[in-house]
């Protein structure tokens, strides 16, 4: 992977990555209980906007004994730290640079289990106690501990291939948890295809690695197409795989994770899950969902538990990233003068921002057009190349100064949407979305921006940072 500054490469552990980070990530050598205490510190960190991820050394467990892995959370709250993770040094260009990478593929490589970190340590059958890893208990609601980092790797029975994404799974006893692939996902076509043929699906989780390929293998495919080539296009980089433990080769793991946790799903076994939260910020509703029989454990010497914090800047600045790409990608195809997007956190995965230079006639609906398309999306917002996307006061100036809802809107009804919407009705299905065209139109009467004088404002900008250095802005009010 390349990258201008010295970090740790992907072979080398998320312990080796967090240590790097030195200062930039806050580390807590304290015991800190894994029940709500660890997102609760999270909570706190995203009302200020601050986003260092947390490596709790003791995380002490429910029975009040101090776990022997590490716990890591908040490690994709800060666009900067994953764009840099990925070996780009501007995350204001993640869209272009994703788009442009997305398509790559970069086969991954095999590791024999001798020459595969995450092989330090095996544990089978009844030496298995899930119990022992310090899985959270996020929010209140919340019925027992979950993992909520853990890749759930799959493949398809008759073509073998494989696909991998973020999944739940509530720890429930020492080798049984219950697992949530949305019906919807790939991973649950695969289930499905296995249980239609009376056979148990295979199912390996591997959770912990280092950030790049975490946040790389997330990228959105078409079924069936597996992960693996396409993480290493956007690492730049193949991804080093070694065989799993109990499936005669049907799945690879990643040889260089955490922890990789093996089981069998039945069919017909099921059992409650949740209430969980979701990315919306809103408990999702308890649901039957697939148990695993765990039949092996293994891990790194000294592993770290990867958790994401439901609902917060941790959960989705990965995907809002990976989402960017994607609709620059759709945009792009229809208005050549779209510069860029941006998701923003704050409006979860339903929101886009779509900026342009020079758009012709029609190009800004086409591209919002092709945009609402996206299953997620109920709100996108052209906005002109003067405005920083990633200022909520400039985009609301925009919006309150360059935008008329008579003219400029395109409300568009009947449209697929995430069910996960909680201003949805029991039983709707589809959703009502919107584009707003807040691009200033350019009439002759239209006034020019006020803007202050160049070599002023540099003056200013000076004196403001000597103040600030010196102390004496330290308590000037911010709003």
């Amino acid at each position: 992977m390349s990258s201008s500054s010295a970090q740790p490469g992907v072979s080398d552990g998320l312990a080796a990555w967090l240590k790097a980070l030195g200062d930039k990530a806050l580390r807590i050598d304290e015991p800190m209980a894994v029940e709500y205490e660890a997102t609760a510190l999270q909570h706190a960190l995203d009302a200020e906007g601050r986003y260092p991820p947390l490596w709790v050394r003791s995380p002490r467990l429910p029975n009040g004994e101090i776990s022997r892995f590490a716990l890591v959370t908040n490690l994709t709250a800060s666009r900067e730290q994953v764009c840099r993770a990925l070996g780009l040094d501007d995350h204001r260009q993640a869209a272009s640079w994703w788009a442009g990478r997305q398509e790559r593929r970069i086969e991954p490589v095999t590791a024999p289990a001798a020459h595969a970190p995450v092989r330090d340590t095996v544990l089978e059958g009844a030496d298995v106690d899930l119990r022992l890893l310090p899985a959270t208990v996020q929010h209140s609601g919340n019925p027992g501990p979950y993992l909520t980092a853990a890749h759930a790797t799959t493949c398809d029975p008759e073509t073998g291939i494989d696909n991998s994404a973020i999944q739940r799974c509530w720890i429930k006893d020492a080798r049984r948890m219950s697992w949530f692939p949305y019906p919807n996902s790939h991973n649950a076509r695969n289930m499905r295809a296995w249980h239609e043929r009376g056979e148990p699906c295979p199912v390996a989780f591997w959770i912990g690695h280092h950030p790049a390929v975490s946040v790389a293998a997330q990228v959105k495919l078409g079924y069936p197409e597996s992960h693996w080539p396409a993480a290493g296009g956007l690492i730049g980089e193949p991804v080093r795989l070694t065989p799993s433990l109990n499936f005669d080769g049907t799945l690879l793991v990643p040889a260089d994770a955490e922890i990789v946790i093996e089981g069998l799903v039945h069919p017909e076994a099921t059992a409650p899950d949740g209430p969980f939260a979701e990315y919306t910020g809103f408990l999702g509703p308890a649901v039957d969902a697939p148990v695993c029989e765990v039949l092996s454990m293994s891990h790194r010497e000294g592993a770290v538990l990867h958790d994401c914090g439901s609902g917060l800047a941790d959960n989705l600045t990965p995907d809002n990233i990976a989402m960017e790409g994607k609709l620059y990608s759709l945009a792009r195809a229809v208005s050549p003068r779209l510069i860029n997007v941006h998701a923003p956190a704050q409006g979860r995965r339903f929101l886009a921002l779509l900026q342009f230079d020079g758009a012709l006639a029609g190009e800004v609906r086409d591209a919002l057009a092709a945009v609402l398309a996206w299953r997620r999306v109920k709100t996108a917002v052209a906005l002109d190349s003067d405005i920083d996307l990633f200022d909520p006061q400039q985009v609301n100036w925009a919006l309150a100064t360059r935008f008329q809802w008579d003219r400029d809107l395109i409300r568009v009804d009947g449209l697929s949407t995430s069910l996960l919407d909680p201003s949805l009705e029991p039983g709707r299905k589809t959703a009502s979305k919107a584009g707003l065209d807040a691009t200033l139109p350019r009439y002759p009467s239209t006034p020019p921006v006020a803007h202050p004088e160049p070599a002023a404002l540099r003056k200013a900008a000076d004196l403001l940072r000597r103040l600030t250095d010196s102390g004496l802005a330290d308590d000037w009010p911010q709003l």
